[in-house]
């Protein structure tokens, strides 16, 4: 079912707001915050490109844009510089990003020209004010999503067709060097934005596949449900008993014929009775 008919040119950042009971996205490259209630659809435009958010309180959010990260106040519109990324900041922007469960955020900067700026983004986490810059090299980071119990975290570089998995620590840092989780390649399928719901199965969009696929805690696959948009970006579990799948969808790479033959491509789409999810972690200032 479609749930907001706003084509995005690259729909991400799907998230579920627990203390709100009211669901986000952003389109990334019109550099805009969506949400839509029950009174209808709203959306917020910035200055630069914006991709992900953890919250803070009921109207606080901490948003991932092109040159670090801001808390954002959704009442007043304010917007406070947390942290400001120097590196490459003119010719890269943020995608994928999540709260962990210690109340950090993690989110990947890229090349602006994706999969032809190879290697010129990074993972990086903030927490407690602190940032380290986890994993460099990225070319398309995605799939940032954490264990219920906050013992590992999930992640992909989208050109490897790789999901990775690494140890935390009891603060949320990585205590060990990532491990395969997924591998997608023979396939030809790639990964795009993760969540993992409370039975720890991780729901996986793959880009171009106009599905979510579902992976249990091995890493097997389980089963896949259909997104009617081929390029499914970002899902999150919502809704009050966190069992609606939103998903969001991208534009972005498709030619005249290849929208024409599917005009809702782009738009968000949500999905009933298909697992139930976590809510969301506070990220902890």
């Amino acid at each position: 079912m479609i749930l907001d008919h706003r084509p995005c040119a690259l729909g991400e950042g799907a998230f579920w707001h627990p203390e709100r009971g009211q669901f986000f996205w952003f389109d990334i490259l019109n550099a805009k915050l969506l949400s839509v209630t029950e009174a209808g659809p709203e959306e917020w435009t910035f200055p630069e490109m914006v991709s992900a958010a953890g919250w803070v309180s009921q109207d606080e959010m901490v948003i991932a844009c092109e040159s670090g990260l801001i808390l954002f106040n959704l009442a007043t519109g304010r917007r406070k510089p947390l942290c400001t990324l120097s590196a490459g900041q003119h010719a890269t922007r943020s995608n994928d990003g999540r709260a962990d469960r210690q109340g950090g955020f993690w989110w990947g900067t890229m090349g602006k020209r994706g999969g032809d700026d190879p290697g010129k983004g990074a993972i990086w986490r903030w927490y407690h004010g602190e940032v380290r810059c986890l994993f460099p090299a990225i070319t398309i980071p995605n799939a940032i999503c954490f264990a219920s119990d906050g013992s590992f975290a999930h992640f992909t570089d989208t050109e490897t067709h790789k999901v990775m998995r690494l140890t935390l620590d009891s603060h949320g840092w990585p205590a060990e060097e990532p491990q395969v989780f997924v591998d997608l390649s023979a396939e030809g399928l790639l990964p795009d934005g993760a969540v993992i719901d409370a039975a720890g199965v991780l729901w996986l969009a793959q880009w171009g596949a106009s599905r979510v696929a579902a992976y249990d805690p091995d890493g097997c696959f389980l089963r896949a449900v259909a997104v009617a948009a081929p390029h499914a970006s970002c899902p999150a579990f919502g809704g009050a008993q966190l069992d609606r799948l939103f998903v969001t969808t991208a534009r972005q790479g498709m030619s005249e014929t290849a929208l024409a033959a599917c005009p809702d491509a782009g738009k968000t789409f949500v999905l009933d009775g298909i697992s139930t999810g976590l809510p969301e972690p506070r990220v902890v200032l």
